[in-house]
């Protein structure tokens, strides 16, 4: 009996090891099979570094997605700006305006009568002498104000390259070269130019500089603010030319190609001296009272058809038809 009791809890031990459920579980229970997994690429395969891979993980604080930022005030929105470092958004009314040249001339030269020639005996030679002098000091002061921007600045050498300008805007011109014209002019003297050449045939020819061209006024002045500064040189050329402008079809206007001509002009340059890569440009001439004005140019236009009406049209064919009838002779017939 002995060995019959020791067999049976010895089942029973083991049935007690393979089945660990209580045995008073329903019987759906015990039919669950949980087993764990783990697939060979959830692990690295070199554990050699993997405290320093942990430390490659950045903890970063990121925003509340719940909140409603319309709930926050002012001063809790200020708050988490500035945790961030996020400026507050300002809004800005002004817009932003560029200014590369001036709309004219600043205190303009005027040009001596008969190109200063008077005597100083005289009272209008006396006159013209003490307003050269008083204009002069004032040049001497803006070219001081010039090279305080541009240190090997010369008046001597700016005259001849001022020259070169002259040339180069007279010839972009003549051949309406708009992209290149630019460079050389100012944005103000740019649509004056091109409207005076609209539909017009332009040859224009430099033959020779009959006096060296030299700087006879210098005037600075400064825009919106005092560090905004331009400067204006007037330079004076004598040369000699050749002009002749065709209209658009091909009948001279004005000047011609045989004949060439000596020409007194003042030119004034102008730079924006507190941009650094500000460039002497042509920005307008100067036309004094005295000169006689020039004969205007024949223009020719196109001459437009005039549209009859349909109503008149129609009047001259009813009275044409009402002559015919009365010119018809009656037939009368006779029994």
């Amino acid at each position: 009996m002995a060995t019959v009791k020791s067999v049976v809890m010895s089942g029973a031990m083991n049935f007690l090891k393979m089945n660990p459920l209580n045995l008073l579980a329903p019987c759906v229970n015990t039919g669950v099979n949980l087993q764990f997994v783990r697939y060979r690429r959830a692990k690295h395969w070199n554990p050699k570094f993997k405290r320093l891979r942990a430390q490659k993980v950045i903890k970063i604080d990121l925003p509340r997605f719940n909140e409603d930022p319309n709930e926050l005030s002012e001063e809790e929105v200020r708050t988490k700006m500035k945790e961030r470092g996020v400026l507050p958004p300002r809004p800005w009314m002004e817009q932003p305006v560029h200014i590369s040249c001036t709309g004219g001339i600043f205190e303009p030269y005027v040009p001596p009568e008969g190109d200063g020639k008077k005597s100083a005996i005289s009272t209008s030679g006396a006159k013209q002498t003490i307003e050269f002098f008083e204009k002069k000091s004032k040049s001497v002061m803006a070219v001081r104000k010039i090279r305080t921007f541009d240190e090997d600045f010369n008046r001597h050498a700016f005259a001849e390259s001022a020259q070169d300008i002259y040339i180069k805007a007279h010839t972009y011109m003549i051949n309406k070269d708009k992209y290149k014209l630019r460079e050389v002019v100012t944005e103000r003297a740019y649509p004056e130019i091109m409207h005076n050449i609209k539909n017009t045939t332009i040859h224009w020819k430099f033959i020779q500089s009959l006096e060296p061209p030299r700087v006879v006024h210098a005037r600075c002045t400064d825009i919106i603010t005092k560090d905004n500064i331009f400067a204006q040189l007037t330079v004076r050329f004598h040369s000699q030319q050749v002009l002749a402008i065709y209209d658009r079809f091909g009948r001279l206007m004005h000047g011609s190609e045989i004949l060439a001509k000596d020409v007194l002009e003042y030119v004034v340059f102008e730079k924006h001296l507190s941009n650094q890569y500000g460039l002497w440009r042509l920005h307008d001439k100067i036309i004094p009272d005295w000169m006689p004005p020039r004969e205007p140019g024949l223009k020719t236009f196109v001459r437009q058809e005039i549209p009859v009406s349909t109503e008149i049209e129609s009047e001259s064919e009813v009275a044409v038809v009402d002559n015919e009838k009365s010119k018809t002779p009656e037939t009368v017939n006779v029994q």
